[in-house]
């Protein structure tokens, strides 16, 4: 774990005396499941769910925002087994799928999510032809539903078919009111709007929480760090993680502490339940 200043290193002992008051933001893939070729088969490190348990005993909620629909990721992650045991620890278990347009939970245990956004079909029929125009005719799409993800990472050339890729896409998406989120070798493309900062701001407004921290480690979580820092200025106790890949380093720049990928997330996430432990002792 490297704080990025002393200050970072102040805020985490002020997360630590507010952990019984905080909620614990994590993305999934990158941070609590390792990134692979294939992401139907981004499983959650073996570790994870005792982990997660075992902090739930310490912390006012946990919650997993991601942008793959939920179902997906309850399943992948096993979550529902772990919502109960997190839900026995006294504390509670949310999942916000596809940046928060949809929703699950322990208290309800359900997937709520709203109907597809006008001209998602639309960009899908015209999707093939930029491919084909940019030399990624054998880019995996991947279909969430709420969202359409053009990966490029098994190409031969994953980068430069995403930087070939990112104009047409966009250009293609905002001709159809859609909004574009690049990430890891992956265009994302959804309904404008909902973005994972909205997702910490209704945790916060549902929890009451008293202290907020959150780890991720792409495009995608830069939303979610700005909201985090919100709170900050409100006088908040936080601390932003970023789950560091050569990949991508975006969040690096902003984050309190640095650490090596999902396996450094839990070592971190070991070290605030020990550390909350002995405060409460």
């Amino acid at each position: 774990m490297e704080f990025s200043s002393p200050e970072a290193q102040r805020r985490y002992a002020e997360l630590v005396r507010a952990a019984s008051r905080a909620v614990v933001g994590l993305d999934f893939d990158g941070t609590l499941s390792p990134i692979v070729d294939d992401p139907s088969v981004a499983h959650i490190h073996d570790d994870a769910p005792g982990v997660l348990v075992d902090l739930a005993v310490h912390v006012r909620a946990l919650a997993v925002v991601t942008g793959r629909p939920a179902r997906q990721v309850l399943a992948l992650g096993g979550l529902d087994e772990v919502g109960e045991l997190v839900h026995d620890a006294g504390s509670d278990l949310f999942v916000f799928g596809q940046y928060g347009n949809e929703r699950w939970d322990t208290q309800d245990r359900r997937v709520r999510s709203p109907r597809p956004p006008h001209g998602l079909s639309t960009f899908l029929l015209g999707l093939p032809r930029v491919l084909r125009e940019a030399d990624a005719a054998d880019a995996y799409v991947e279909e969430k539903g709420l969202a359409i993800a053009v990966h490029t990472r098994r190409l031969a050339d994953p980068q430069g078919a995403f930087e070939r890729l990112l104009p047409s896409v966009s250009d293609l998406a905002a001709a159809n009111d859609l909004g574009v989120e690049p990430g890891r070798s992956v265009i994302e493309v959804r309904a404008p709007g909902m973005h994972k900062g909205e997702a910490v701001r209704t945790l916060v407004r549902e929890t009451r929480a008293g202290a907020f921290l959150f780890a991720g480690d792409d495009l995608g979580d830069v939303e979610a760090f700005k909201a985090v820092d919100d709170l900050r200025r409100q006088g908040m106790p936080t601390l932003l993680v970023c789950s560091a890949s050569e990949e991508q380093s975006a969040l690096a720049e902003l984050a309190d502490v640095v650490v090596a990928g999902p396996e450094g997330v839990l070592d971190l996430l070991r070290g605030l339940t020990a550390d909350a432990a002995s405060v409460r002792t």
